[in-house]
């Protein structure tokens, strides 16, 4: 016992033996002392060995929380991808005669057309070529007549027998000879006219052409292989447009499982479509369609390859740029949402409070879904009637009731707490 608790003990039991003494007077002593004890004993009981007890607190009043029922609502589930773009025609233009570039014949970066003249090379040296290739052609022709009019002179020859059988079998293969070099000639033409041809360079395919690589006045190396040509520029098609994504070993299976419910399309999941949005972008404004999925799966990744295609009429998307996908991950159904504050989360589990008619709070394990409009999917865990606790979790005690206040729950509500907790 502390001092100042023995002086206010020693004084209140000295105030109690006088009250207990004064009233003596005409009773015995012994009844007095008895007096006297039992007010020392009840002055004494007031003090612990610590001090004076405590004053007993009042009952706190129970918490005010608000409640409401989930929203029900057919969702669909979505699954969401990094993709990346591409062009549907994609053509290197290079060199495929050797010479000196003459001329450019397009701006850098703008569109042009199938057959447009892009380059010209010296043809000079071609022309040359094919002029001497026309010239083998007419001697290989003399040749071919020279030899057929000796054939026709030795016949009656051959018949008078002036000539020797051999000496005719001789001239008429001297004719065979010469129209195999006819043969020679003319494919020696062709090709000199090809390699002329090649000194105009047009554009292959229809598309958006790249910066010129290649100065006029330079001299670029033709052939036949990558290593040995010069590459001029590019083309690009880019309307429509490809994006490539990856798609998990399980995701594909799912997909799989949902096109054969949805009516068994042949190829699967071929068809199916698709959400692209860029980074910049809020959710999927543009709309695509799956055409093509890898044949196998890659074993490094556990990955499938998939792409779609659409539409880039204003150029907005360009090869190599990337873009957010999204695909259909379960088919539609009624589902239950709350807002992601209702939602508490410890360790292992995520759980929301259910007041029931007793007003006491009870815990409930939730499986949970994605965002629909701002609000969190409930897969399992409550029903349509349960009133949930939306906010102050923190003040809930186990066991003690709490004040329900009921509010309906809207979605308009739920996307402005999310929009407001995004602004701080």
């Amino acid at each position: 016992m502390r001092p100042s608790y023995i002086v206010l003990a020693i004084l209140a039991c000295a105030a109690a033996a006088v009250a207990a003494l004064g009233p003596m007077r005409g009773r015995s002593v012994q009844s007095g002392f008895e007096d006297l004890g039992s007010a020392l004993h009840a002055a004494l009981s007031r003090f612990g060995s610590n001090g004076p007890a405590a004053p007993t607190s009042p009952t706190a009043a129970p918490p005010e929380l608000t409640v409401s029922q989930p929203i029900g609502r057919r969702v669909i589930e979505w699954d969401e991808y990094t993709g990346r773009f591409d062009a549907v025609e994609s053509v290197e233009i290079r060199a495929r005669v050797s010479g000196y570039l003459n001329e450019v014949k397009f701006t850098d970066g703008e569109d042009v057309k199938a057959g447009d003249l892009l380059f010209t090379i010296d043809a000079r040296p071609y022309e040359r070529a094919l002029e001497q290739a026309k010239a083998q052609l007419n001697q290989a022709n003399v040749s071919v007549s020279n030899a057929k009019l000796d054939v026709e002179r030795g016949r009656p020859l051959l018949k008078n027998n002036y000539i020797s059988r051999k000496a005719f079998d001789d001239r008429e293969n001297l004719v065979r000879d010469a129209e195999a070099l006819v043969k020679i000639a003319e494919a020696r033409v062709k090709t000199a006219e090809l390699d002329l041809s090649f000194c105009r360079i047009t554009a292959p395919i229809s598309g958006r052409i790249s910066r010129t690589l290649v100065t006029p006045g330079n001299f670029v190396s033709g052939g036949g292989s990558e290593a040995s040509s010069t590459i001029l520029t590019t083309i690009v098609r880019q309307d429509p447009i490809y994006i490539y994504f990856d798609v998990s070993e399980n995701n594909a299976l799912k997909y799989q499982r949902m096109s054969k419910k949805d009516g068994g399309r042949a190829n699967g999941m071929i068809g199916a479509a698709v959400g692209v949005g860029l980074p910049d972008e809020e959710g999927f404004p543009h709309d695509a369609k799956l055409d093509f999925l890898e044949n196998r799966l890659d074993q490094g990744t556990g990955t499938l390859r998939a792409r779609a295609i659409l539409p880039n009429g204003d150029r907005l998307f360009s090869p190599g740029m990337f873009a957010r996908v999204r695909l259909q991950g379960s088919p539609e159904y009624d589902a239950l949402l709350l807002p992601d504050e209702a939602i508490g989360t410890d360790q292992a589990n995520r759980f929301v409070y259910v007041v029931g008619d007793d007003n006491i709070p009870v815990r409930r394990t939730v499986d949970l879904g994605p965002m629909e409009d701002g609000m969190r999917v409930i897969r399992k865990g409550i029903s349509p009637d349960d009133w949930v606790i939306l906010r102050g979790q923190q003040r809930v005690r186990p066991g003690q009731k709490i004040i329900p206040k009921r509010a309906p729950l809207t979605v308009s509500e739920a996307t402005g707490n999310i929009d407001a907790a995004k602004k701080r």
